[in-house]
């Protein structure tokens, strides 16, 4: 499906940098970029704590035939963050992210993706859909996308895993959703898509990590209910949280009723760290992120 957003933002580069932090940074960076015929459109910075020093950048720029000039542009990047110590990306409005989504039974986070698709406003491109169950397929198959039924057991999990990379590959997928994919991937897995693999905990993480947390929320007589959409990591559902949110429950509610206002929160959660992330507004730093919203 031809993106429209992709189109708009062709002569667009966004560049995020990391680095200690010291006077003149962004004067540098905004000065290289001028010599280059570049109109910055968008700059977000962000300075750590005076003892950690650390600091961080995001700019969107707008230059007339980016596709020719964007290798002088990181050059001069390039000896500038030598100088400040920097670690750096540079990310082009012309190049599409490739989607992959996971998921098993539950349909709400995958059709609010693929509705974000269709009006073209996801910018990137899902290019498929793997499910350990059956469930979704239509959904999915009736919006022309491939859906691929890889089910899974605790024996065949390396066999399984070891074919879902190999359609990843495939497909040259650059960032992975987890909508609501019941299953942990095993450090191999994760290993090949560092800060790639997007994650929805139905649960206000750190609070009732792990399974069932709706079930023991009710328990519990929780008077919020949260989700959190965070990068997948070795430590189970501790990776860098990206977005959370809340609604406030009632005592009246029933464990069916958290359900239903959970799987709200939930949809609306993923979507904003999927856009955010396939926008380039995220620096991860230690077991954070930096978010520039």
């Amino acid at each position: 499906m031809e993106n429209s957003l992709i189109e708009k933002r062709k002569n667009r580069g966004i560049l995020l940098i990391s680095c200690p932090d010291r006077p003149g940074i962004v004067s540098k960076v905004s000065t290289t970029l001028f010599e280059h015929d570049c109109n910055i459109i968008d700059s977000n910075q962000h300075s750590t704590d005076p003892e950690a020093g650390h600091f961080f950048l995001r700019i969107e720029f707008e230059c007339p035939d980016l596709d020719n000039k964007k290798h002088a542009i990181e050059q001069s990047i390039e000896l500038l963050s030598n100088t400040f110590e920097m670690k750096y990306t540079f990310n082009y409005g012309s190049d599409s992210q490739n989607l992959a989504i996971f998921v098993s039974k539950e349909n709400h986070c995958l059709l609010e993706l693929l509705l974000e698709w269709q009006r073209g406003d996801l910018l990137g491109d899902i290019k498929l859909v793997i499910g350990n169950h059956e469930d979704l397929r239509e959904y999915v198959e009736n919006v022309n996308i491939p859906f691929y039924y890889l089910p899974i057991t605790r024996e065949t999990k390396a066999e399984v895993e070891k074919k879902q990379l190999e359609l990843l590959k495939e497909f040259k997928i650059d960032t992975i959703v987890l909508a609501r994919y019941m299953q942990i991937l095993s450090p191999t897995f994760i290993e090949h898509y560092p800060y790639q693999i997007i994650n929805i905990h139905h649960s206000f993480l750190p609070a009732f990590i792990g399974a069932n947390p709706y079930k023991r929320a009710y328990e519990r007589g929780v008077k919020l209910i949260g989700a959190t959409a965070h990068y997948v990591t070795d430590d189970l559902d501790e990776g860098p949280i990206i977005e959370q949110d809340i609604e406030r429950v009632k005592h009246h509610h029933e464990l069916s009723d958290l359900k239903k206002i959970g799987s709200q929160v939930e949809r609306k959660v993923l979507l904003k760290a999927v856009k955010w992330h396939n926008s380039h507004r995220i620096i991860p730093f230690g077991n954070k992120t930096i978010v520039f919203d």
